[in-house]
């Protein structure tokens, strides 16, 4: 699916939320390999399930043929700075529902970038009629469960010793969920 551009400002940063396009691939791998390297809060360590320019192309095109997938960047200073991505099921018994995922570079953090992708994901799926929104977010990430809470997300379980960190201790994962009030 394609959404309009949406231009924001804050925090002396101007920046776009738009769909992801096809020339976006080569600095969507090098984005998400970064972004896999500067935080834990991440499912991946820097390298791991790596996809390479083709690889994100090819989910470009798909994603934008389809009405339960939805890939979305944030474009500042003429550079991706983060990205989102709701990916759907084609399973009818679950056609209804949407998992969201979003990655922001460090050095935009605070700039309300990954705040500005959730809301458009939720505007686009609520637009869709899609009936539930998921997400999963470590259990240490406080912020982010903040945030998820204050876009309509309850929590509906913990995933106990989901991910073991570098520091060698395992850590809990909260399963989160929206359903929009119709």
């Amino acid at each position: 699916m394609q959404l309009a551009k949406q231009l924001f400002h804050t925090k002396d940063l101007d920046y776009v939320i738009r769909s992801a396009e096809i020339q976006d691939a080569e600095q969507l791998e090098k984005v998400r390999l970064q972004i896999d390297g500067e935080t834990e809060n991440m499912d991946r360590e820097r390298g791991e399930a790596y996809l390479d320019a083709a690889a994100f192309e090819r989910l470009i095109e798909e994603d934008a043929k389809s009405d339960r997938n939805l890939f979305l960047v944030a474009e500042a200073n003429g550079q991706i700075a983060g990205f989102s991505r709701c990916e759907g099921s084609p399973l009818k018994r679950t056609a209804h529902q949407v998992e969201f995922g979003v990655g922001v570079l460090k050095q935009y953090w605070g700039h309300r970038i990954g705040r500005k992708l959730l809301e458009s994901s939720i505007e686009w799926a609520d637009g869709q009629g899609i009936r539930k929104m998921s997400l999963k977010v470590l259990a240490s990430n406080e912020k982010a469960i903040e945030l998820y809470k204050q876009c309509g997300f309850k929590v509906e379980g913990t995933l106990k010793m989901d991910k073991r960190l570098a520091d060698g201790n395992y850590y809990d994962t909260v399963v989160m969920g929206r359903i929009p009030k119709l």
